[in-house]
Parts: C-alpha cells; sequence; structure tokens
C-alpha cells in the first residue's frame, strides 16, 4: 500500500499544503498573500500573520481535494528552511501539532532541495544532472547526484537573481512583484538595446548587485537628460534588463556542464517561470544536445507538491525527525 503524506510549505509569503501518494500528486493548494503589494515587498510580520488565518483552510482544502482522510496519512513534510522564521514557525507547528495528534513521522525538508526535486513530480531526469536553482532569494547552481545526495557548484556572492529583476523593476515604476511584469514587457522589446554591466566573477559563483547599479545609474542619468526616458522606453529597458540577467546565468551553467560532463541540465526556483529565462535555457540545451527539465508553472513558484515529493523520497530513507525540531531561517543545502 502506497505511503500518503501530507506536506506544508510556508517559507514566505505563500501558505501551501499537498497531498501525495507515493510519488503522485493527488492535491496541491497554495494561497497567497495580496497584503504586500502595497508595501513593494514581503512584510515578515503581516506574512507570518496570514499564515496563521491560511493554514487551516488550505490543508482542510488539500485533503478533501485528494479524496482522503485525515486517518489515512502516514507522514506529515514540512518546509524547515530557509525562509522568513515567522512564516516557517507557523508551518513547523502545524505540522508538528498535526504529526502528535496522529502519531505519525515527521519530516523536515529543505525548500532549496525541494524546487530541485520538483523535476521529480511529472519527469524523470538521470543522475547526475545540473540544476540551475533561481528564486528571489537563492541562485545556485547545483550539481545532483541522487535524490538526497547534492553538491552546491556556485551560487551568488551577494543578490540573488530573483531580487535583481524586482529591484529593477521598481526603478522602473512597476508595482511589486516586478519580475513578472518585466518578463511580460520584455517580450515586446529589443534586448541588445542598452547594455548592462555583467559581473566578472570566477569560477561557478554569481553576482547581481552591479547589475542592479548599472541599472540605477543609467536610469539616473537618461532621466535627467529626458524625464519621459523610462515611459518612452519601457519594453526594451526590460527586455535589456532581463537579456543582462539571463545572460549571466546561462554562461555560468554552460561552463559548469561542459566541465563536469554533464548532458541532462534542469531548471528551478521560482524565477524558472520566467519565459525569457525558459526559452533560453533550452535554446542552451539545444546547443550543446543535452536534455532540458523545467517543472509546469505550478510548481515552479513556492508550492507544497515540492514539499511533498521531497518527503516521499524521504520517507523512504526513513529519514525523520522529532518534535522538538526548529525553523531555520538560514539552511544550507549539503
Amino acid at each position: 500500500m502506497s505511503t500518503i503524506i501530507l506536506a506544508i510549505e510556508s517559507s514566505c509569503d505563500d501558505t501551501s499544503a499537498a497531498v501525495c501518494k507515493g510519488a503522485k500528486i493527488l492535491a496541491n493548494i497554495t494561497a497567497s498573500q495580496q497584503v504586500h503589494e502595497k508595501w513593494g515587498g514581503v512584510v515578515p510580520e503581516l506574512a507570518s500573520r496570514a499564515h496563521q488565518q491560511n493554514i487551516v483552510p488550505v490543508v482542510d482544502l488539500a485533503i478533501k481535494t485528494a479524496g482522503i482522510s485525515p486517518d489515512e496519512i502516514s507522514a506529515v513534510a514540512f518546509t524547515r528552511g530557509p525562509g522568513l522564521i515567522g512564516s516557517l514557525l507557523v508551518g513547523v507547528s502545524f505540522a508538528k501539532a498535526f504529526a502528535l495528534a496522529k502519531n505519525i513521522p515527521l519530516i523536515e525538508v529543505n525548500h532549496i532541495q525541494a524546487h530541485i526535486l520538483a523535476h521529480f513530480i511529472d519527469q524523470q531526469p538521470s543522475f547526475p544532472f545540473l540544476c540551475l536553482t533561481v528564486s528571489g532569494g537563492h541562485t545556485q547552481i547545483v550539481l545532483v547526484k541522487d535524490f538526497l545526495q547534492m553538491e552546491i557548484l556556485g551560487e551568488t556572492l551577494d543578490d540573488a537573481a530573483g531580487e535583481a529583476f524586482d529591484k529593477s523593476a521598481k526603478l522602473l515604476g512597476l508595482p511589486y512583484p516586478g519580475g513578472p511584469l518585466v518578463d511580460k514587457l520584455a517580450a515586446l522589446g529589443n534586448p541588445l538595446k542598452f547594455p548592462f554591466a555583467e559581473p566578472q566573477i570566477a569560477n561557478y559563483d554569481f553576482s547581481f548587485s552591479g547589475v542592479k547599479t548599472s541599472v540605477l545609474y543609467f536610469l539616473q542619468k537618461e532621466v535627467r537628460k529626458n524625464p519621459d526616458f523610462i515611459a518612452q522606453n519601457i519594453n526594451d529597458l526590460c527586455a535589456s534588463i532581463q537579456y543582462t540577467i539571463v545572460t549571466i546565468l546561462l554562461k555560468k551553467l554552460e561552463l559548469a556542464a561542459l566541465h563536469h560532463g554533464v548532458k541532462e541540465i534542469a531548471l528551478a526556483g521560482g524565477v524558472s517561470a520566467n519565459s525569457g529565462l525558459r526559452s533560453s535555457f533550452q535554446t542552451l540545451a539545444d546547443k550543446h544536445h543535452w536534455q532540458a527539465y523545467v517543472p509546469a508553472f505550478e510548481y515552479c513558484t513556492d508550492n507544497a507538491a515540492m514539499i511533498a515529493i521531497t518527503g516521499h523520497y524521504k520517507y523512504l530513507a526513513h529519514q525523520f525527525v522529532g518534535q522538538d525540531t526548529e525553523p531555520i531561517a538560514r539552511y544550507p543545502l549539503s
């Protein structure tokens, strides 16, 4: 009989619950928080309060959607970190209480590991493969040797690529969250119109603080000459910014794949929903005749299905934790 796992994700501003039976996702429910839009970014205290309001109805809906009884659940998987400590605390506390009440095991999950294993929800990459993990808080190139064995080859030294998208969008006067809007407008612009700085970082590490600074200084200079410069060039600006960020990401991924002789590459994290990155990622794979993997859109952004599939593999490995487990805001992938 297949194991049924309830999964909880609450690392940032999305409250999500999922149910899987074996490796099959039966339900994946997410409640987003609109309260942060007026502040131009996620407010941690408001996020944790919204999680408290959402967690019970979201879990209830996930269980009903899966068509199971709470008594059939074999274990509870939850995001332990990394993330906002207040948000994580809500999810961890609920998972611990549910597991205690049902006398079933607890499975802690690293949020970044889950983004990578999201590929196995509806695909089957072969080991080893390289995964470019790109989100608002993380940018990494990971050598995936097995389901639970991963090695970071490179990561950002400062800002994440997702932050570079959102901060650049803010400089352009676009509302939060700006990343998706940059992607939408970029499709209408010329990506080579405005060149921006590409930091020269050794090995497979990244840096995006210089990109944001380059965009800031360029806009300040042009707006002094023409106050309407941004409005008149918004599509080309978005396209150029997106092209710069995507180019930085894929140059490093290409170098790492060639050096390690890997023939399969994967893309994960919230920014993997970006159409420009997805398209260029596939073009890179086609160039070298590599197999490329990108999760379905619903599994790119923060969601509990990725926690569930990770929980499935950790359950098979008997990797359980006790009721003394606490959330970790900074939780390195190991």
